[in-house]
């Protein structure tokens, strides 16, 4: 993951702010291990990360310390919840799912429940900003499997299974991670094993969904730039309102 371009959607959601209105409180949806959360919270913003993987949150949890380092008056609330059904006491102003987090709902109804739980949670005028791979872009990683990784301290053996009908992708990777050294003795490796699956969904089929629930769709646009997406195009964004 350290590749990823934690940057980028933060640049992108601070333009999707200034354009469409600034929030105070915002949820990080599929927070992960707090790569957006954190960042957020730093410029001041007030942030709820939710997050089904408890172990993730704690993870979240020591980067961001306790007690918080607060940058400019932000704060955040750690919160184990499905991201179908949750649900907070108050609503808020913002909502962003980034990281392909939708992809990784392999049934439609839970885009549709996420949806509209989404649009639940926020207040009238509410930003919901979104990614999802395209279709072609879980294509292409069955196409250019196996990726390897052979580095000092880890390694991965990263193969990829696409089933064109479902448009699901499996994800399986077999990981080595060195082992500190004993006295007097080499490193050995630990050996695990993780699995992920995610689902493509056509894009005019997900802004029929948000339309459905309610939002008011504001822009479409494709690999963190503000142009619209193409046949080439391999990560869609979705930036709606909630109605005032």
């Amino acid at each position: 993951m350290e590749d990823m371009p934690y940057a980028e959607w933060m640049n992108l959601a601070r333009s999707c702010f200034e354009r469409y209105g600034m929030p105070h409180s915002v949820v990080d949806l599929g927070c992960g291990t707090g790569n957006l959360s954190i960042p957020l919270a730093k410029s001041g913003f007030e942030v709820y990360g939710i997050d089904i993987s408890a172990e993730m949150l704690a993870i979240a949890r020591s980067k961001w310390g306790e007690p918080p380092v607060r940058g400019k008056g932000g704060s955040i609330r750690w919160l184990q919840q499905d991201m179908r059904d949750w649900e907070l006491p108050d609503p808020v102003d913002a909502v962003i799912s980034f990281c392909d987090c939708m992809n990784y709902l392999t049934a439609e109804s839970d885009v549709t429940a996420t949806i509209r739980q989404t649009y639940a949670g926020l207040k009238p005028g509410g930003l919901f900003l979104f990614d999802v791979h395209a279709p072609r872009t879980l294509e292409r990683y069955a196409e250019e499997q196996p990726f390897i990784l052979d580095e000092k301290d880890i390694a991965y053996l990263w193969t990829s299974d696409y089933d064109h009908k479902s448009r699901t992708i499996r994800h399986d990777l077999t990981f080595f991670v060195r082992e500190e050294a004993s006295i007097g003795g080499a490193g050995l490796y630990r050996r695990f094993e993780e699995s992920h699956t995610q689902r493509a969904y056509d894009p005019e089929w997900l802004v029929t969904q948000l339309t459905h629930a309610g939002f008011e769709l504001l822009h479409q646009c494709a690999d963190f730039a503000w142009t619209p997406p193409t046949d080439t195009s391999e990560r869609l964004f979705f930036i709606a309102r909630r109605p005032s």
